[in-house]
Parts: structure tokens; C-alpha cells; sequence
């Protein structure tokens, strides 16, 4: 293949354009697409840029290689006819707080919509949200129909249990300022941080402090919602959401070492059952393999684990990982709610989890939670009740734990702000 438009010279982009001034400045926060400005991350014209990063997120590598193997031209533009969402989501007045959203673009799946004129010139704008719809058919949800535990009404739940959702999956694009503040530093010190453990892999991090927005190469997040979304706007709606961390092993090939697929059936189960009660549920599937450890690391652990002195045990359980990777848990909770306020959630009515980090995450942003839902015993594999137990230790919701005092009243404020 032939690259005639590969350019045979390197444009260096770790410096402000000649004048200053961004072409297409972000303001983020703002009340409209438009105001807000679109998101470009192309590389084939730098001067349109105005984020750190590239399109595409952990996949931008891989286009790489398929520009570097001649099966990619560097400057093609995606068509983007009939990508258009599946389905109507916001917006929501959490859209227009720069504080309530930091870690995703809320105007990214009508990014096509909104700068039609800007992509008619050939500017490289692209969707960081895609919404579409789709069947899971699952054999668990199979059985539950089976058990009569799930009824088929033919439109949530079909006879042969497979289950209608609507998909969102959804990219990170990462506003440094919010992001910032939402940890609690200085933002200079995020763009150092970042800038270095990434082996200097983005040098604007600390060379252009005009680029307030990030499009970092990690792992994004899918959103399956069970129900008539247009009921989203509805503060009435019953809501029912699980909020889960992808475990490949157990979620695709049901190693029993740990909970995770059946919680994560659990809260699908919970979904589907919201939806035909004429509520919503959500289930929310962030790319945080191995508590954002990585698997490599995680299966260094299960080793550890194993063969300790003693074997496994719930007191060593959490030691063990800080031994192999110098921290219990990366996934750093605090950024998960964006896409709970994208949805413009303000009270979840089941909550299908009982991580206390995810509880205080959500409710910080002023999303009540009224019910916590466990796993139920019986679906605890026996090789997990080791995790099971550490957790509850650690400080895990259980309905059997002394619960405090001001739970109920905490709730109740929370609600009566809306």
C-alpha cells in the first residue's frame, strides 16, 4: 500500500501553535456542544488539536501499528452516516457542572451531530460515545426463566431468557482541572505524576498547561441499561444499578477464585427484574482488570496467596497484594460516578454491591443510595469465601454488620434535596 499523504517530516506538538490561541478551545462545563466545543485528538493535523492524547484510548496503539504496516492511512477520517445513538440520553443538568463530570466527554456520542459543519470542512472530530442496542443471552438468565425466578414478558426477558438492553460504551476523555480537584492536588502535580509514569509518554502534560484535556490510553467503560431509557429524566423512576470491575477470568471464563461473574449475573438478574417493575437498571462495566492492577499482577498474587505459610486466608488477603504491587486497589473509586451523573441519576433505589469505596464514591456526589444489595451466599463459588470474608473485614456492606446510626438519616437528607 502506498502512504502518499504520510508526511515525511515529525511535527513536535509539545509546544503552543504560533499565536497562543487554541482553534477550537474547550470550555468545559459550558451549557451546550457547541459552547463546550469539540474534542480533537487527530494526529494528522496538529494544529487542530487541542487535547493531550488520541482517539481511541488503549486502541490507539494498535492503529498505530496498522499505519506502521501500510494497512492504515494516517490521515483517513471515519464516515460517520447513520452512527447516530440508539437511543435519546440527556441531557442532564450534571452536563453543565464541571465539578459532577471530569472523566468523560457527556456531549460525546452527539459530537457528529453537533459539528456537522466542522467535519464537512474536514476537521477530525470523533464520538467518544457509542449507544446502541442488543440482546445478552446468557445461560444463567436461561435458568432463572427456567426456575421461574425471571419471567418472560416478551420484551425485557424473551422466553428463551435472553435479555434487551441498550449499550453504551464510552471512551475516557479526562478534564485535568477536575480531575485534579477530585483527588485533592495540586493539578501540577497530577500532570507531573501522569507525565512520568508514563515514561514521558505525553510531554504537553507538563509542557502545555493551554491543553486542559486528556485522552488517556487505558481501558473505557460500557454502561447496559434494561428498560425504557426515556424514563431516565423521570427523578421518579426505580432505579437498580450495579457498578462492576471487570475480572476477565471470572466474568468470561468463571474462574472460582473470586465473586466477580456471579455478582455480576446477580446484578443483571436485579436489572432485568427493575425493568419489568417499570423502573430502570444499569449495569455499569469499568476496564479496571485486577482492582486496576493489571492481570499479570493479579495472578502474581493468586500465586502468593496459595502459598503462603498457612495457605489462603482472609487476614492476609489484601497484605498480600500491597506485598506484589505496593497498593491494595488502584481503581481509585472517585471518578466512577461521572457516569452515573451523565445518566442524571440522583437516587439509586438498589445499589447491587457492597463495596464500601464505591458507596462513599457515589453518595459523595450527591446520589442518594436507598438499598444496598449483597450477594446471596449460595452463589459465593467455594474457593471466593476467603475474598468474601477479607472484604466484609475490611469494611464491605453486610446486612448482618452493625450498621451506623445515621445510615437512615443520611439518606433521608440526601433524598430531600430532590
Amino acid at each position: 500500500m502506498s502512504r502518499p499523504n504520510r508526511p515525511d517530516h515529525i511535527r513536535l506538538t509539545s509546544h503552543p501553535e504560533p499565536g497562543g490561541k487554541l482553534r477550537f478551545p474547550i470550555h468545559w462545563g459550558a451549557a451546550t456542544a457547541r459552547e463546550r466545543g469539540p474534542v480533537i485528538g487527530t494526529v494528522s493535523r496538529p494544529g487542530d488539536r487541542n487535547v493531550i492524547g488520541s482517539h481511541g484510548g488503549s486502541y490507539a496503539l494498535y492503529r498505530a501499528l496498522a499505519v506502521s504496516a501500510g494497512a492504515l492511512d494516517p490521515i483517513r477520517r471515519p464516515d460517520l452516516t447513520n452512527t447516530y445513538p440508539a437511543a435519546t440520553i440527556g441531557p442532564f443538568e450534571q452536563w453543565c457542572d464541571p465539578r459532577k463530570i471530569v472523566s468523560l466527554d457527556p456531549w460525546g456520542h452527539l459530537a457528529a451531530d453537533s459539528f456537522k459543519a466542522e467535519i464537512a470542512e474536514s476537521i477530525d472530530i470523533r464520538p467518544s460515545i457509542a449507544v446502541t442496542k442488543a440482546r445478552l443471552d446468557l445461560h444463567e438468565m436461561q435458568q432463572a426463566v427456567t426456575l421461574g425466578r425471571l419471567k418472560a414478558d416478551g420484551d425485557v426477558v424473551r422466553e428463551n431468557g435472553s435479555v434487551g438492553v441498550t449499550k453504551i460504551a464510552i471512551d475516557p476523555v479526562w478534564y485535568l482541572p477536575g480531575i485534579a480537584e477530585r483527588f485533592s492536588t495540586p493539578e501540577t502535580n497530577l500532570r507531573r505524576a501522569l507525565f512520568e509514569q508514563t515514561a514521558g509518554m505525553f510531554p504537553e502534560l507538563v509542557t502545555r498547561p493551554d491543553l486542559q484535556v486528556f485522552l488517556p490510553p487505558i481501558g473505557g467503560t460500557t454502561i447496559y441499561m434494561f428498560g425504557d431509557v426515556t424514563k431516565l429524566p423521570d427523578h421518579t423512576t426505580k432505579i437498580t444499578c450495579r457498578v462492576h470491575d471487570e475480572c476477565n477470568g471470572s466474568d468470561v471464563f468463571g474462574s472460582d477464585i473470586c465473586t466477580c461473574r456471579p455478582y455480576l449475573i446477580h446484578g443483571i438478574e436485579e436489572c432485568a427484574r427493575a425493568a419489568q417493575n417499570g423502573g430502570l437498571g444499569i449495569i455499569v462495566y469499568n476496564r479496571k482488570e485486577g482492582r486496576a492492577l493489571g492481570e499479570v499482577t493479579k495472578f502474581l498474587v493468586y500465586n502468593a496467596r496459595k502459598r503462603q505459610e498457612g495457605g489462603d486466608a482472609a487476614a492476609a488477603y489484601f497484605e498480600r497484594t500491597e506485598c506484589v504491587a505496593g497498593v491494595q486497589d488502584a481503581r481509585f473509586q472517585q471518578l466512577m460516578p461521572d457516569c452515573l451523573n451523565w445518566l442524571g441519576l440522583k437516587r439509586i433505589d438498589r445499589f447491587v454491591s457492597m463495596s464500601d469505596m464505591k458507596y462513599d464514591a457515589v453518595v459523595s456526589q450527591g446520589i442518594a443510595i436507598v438499598e444496598r444489595v449483597p450477594i446471596p451466599d449460595d452463589l459465593v463459588p467455594a474457593d471466593a469465601h476467603v475474598e468474601i470474608a477479607a472484604k466484609k473485614a475490611a469494611g464491605y456492606y453486610s446486612p448482618d454488620a452493625p450498621k451506623p446510626q445515621d445510615l437512615t438519616d443520611s439518606i433521608g437528607r440526601s433524598l430531600d434535596k430532590y
